[in-house]
């Protein structure tokens, strides 16, 4: 299943006039990325740590950003942030994972190994003086109501670089895109931005969230058009992000 912070993008497609004009499958980005690669899908919705090491070009206009604290990329720890030493993340968590790593050493000086788990805070904690945890896992934890300190890695990115976040872009294998190929995919995320009370009251619930919840998570901290602020940060976040390149191994995220 794909977060909730992907409907908007494909509202349109899924319910608007763009329609048929695509054949969508769900997974998350990170998947979508690793199908780019394998060739086995044209256009998905990418993680922007994959950018460099993918043939793909992105198609402008529709994304998933922040310009601040973002709700759904918390870290949440048991040690203040220089003394973390072993980071817990949510497997598919490339993009913020590299965003973590980044902010940890510019900001706090802190190199922790990193470990991928399934995204359960308990389990995480108990392996890890820390814990990334995102997408919809992250917007069912109260982080008012939790023991350790949580911190939001968008608000941190902004306080570091004054620029938006972004996590995730529309990406096509090369060759595939268009002159008019922009078009559909921002016109189908209007769609969804237009339709955002119907998501919230349809999708809510079976998530595991509130409405209330999910209206202000897509209204207040999610962008999804994205524009030259956007690219800059993207690029930015592209620069840092060549210096903390991963190689996953079983169980394991390292540099």
């Amino acid at each position: 299943m794909s977060f909730l912070n992907t409907l908007p993008l494909v509202w349109g497609m899924l319910h608007g006039k763009q329609r048929g004009q695509f054949d969508l499958e769900f997974c998350l980005p990170s998947e979508c990325a690793d199908r780019l690669a394998a060739g086995t899908t044209d256009i998905g919705i990418v993680p922007s740590v994959e950018l460099p090491r993918l043939d793909v070009e992105v198609i402008p206009g529709a994304g998933i950003a922040c310009r601040g604290a973002v709700r759904s990329i918390l870290l949440v720890s048991k040690e203040p942030l220089p003394r973390i030493r072993v980071l817990a993340v949510d497997s598919g968590s490339r993009t913020s994972a590299v965003l973590a790593r980044i902010l940890l050493a510019m900001r706090y000086g802190a190199e922790p190994r990193l470990i991928a788990q399934p995204p359960d805070l308990p389990s995480m904690l108990q392996t890890a003086d820390a814990a990334l945890v995102i997408g919809d896992p992250a917007l069912r934890l109260n982080p008012t109501e939790l023991p350790f300190a949580v911190t939001d890695l968008g608000q941190e990115w902004l306080e570091m670089t004054g620029l938006p976040f972004v996590f995730a872009v529309w990406a096509a294998r090369r060759g595939c895109v268009t002159p008019d190929l922009r078009e559909p995919f921002l016109d189908s995320c209007r769609c969804g931005l237009d339709h955002l009370d119907e998501i919230v009251r349809l999708e809510a619930a079976p998530r595991g969230f509130s409405e209330q919840l999910a209206r202000e998570y897509l209204t207040r901290h999610v962008i999804f058009e994205l524009g030259r602020r956007e690219h800059e940060g993207l690029e930015l976040f592209l620069q840092y992000a060549a210096g903390f390149a991963m190689v996953e191994s079983p169980g394991s995220i390292s540099a």
